[in-house]
Formats: C-alpha cells, structure tokens, sequence
C-alpha cells in the first residue's frame, strides 16, 4: 500500500519514483553536511578511434 502511494503521488507531481528518492538522498546528505561528487567517472572514458 505505501508503494502504491508513493507511486500514485509522484505521478501527480509529474515526477519518477526514482527522482523523489534521489532528491530525499541529495537532501539527507546536505542536512548532515556531506560532500559529494555530481558526476560519475564511469561513462567519462573517451574512445579510442578506429581506422
């Protein structure tokens, strides 16, 4: 049932489930003063060219 709500909420406020609890989790960090990187280095290798 909370799921459902949670779900039924987000989409009245035109957002995803996902965005919500990534604002919560951006939210708990800055209240309890932890920095962080925004940016993954995961897709930031660049690609070799082929010939």
């Amino acid at each position: 049932m909370k799921k459902e709500a949670f779900e039924e909420l987000c989409a009245a406020q035109d957002l995803t489930p996902s965005q919500v609890v990534r604002q919560l989790i951006r939210g708990y960090l800055e209240q309890h003063g932890v920095t962080y990187k925004t940016k993954s280095t995961l897709g930031s290798r660049t690609r070799r060219k082929t010939a």
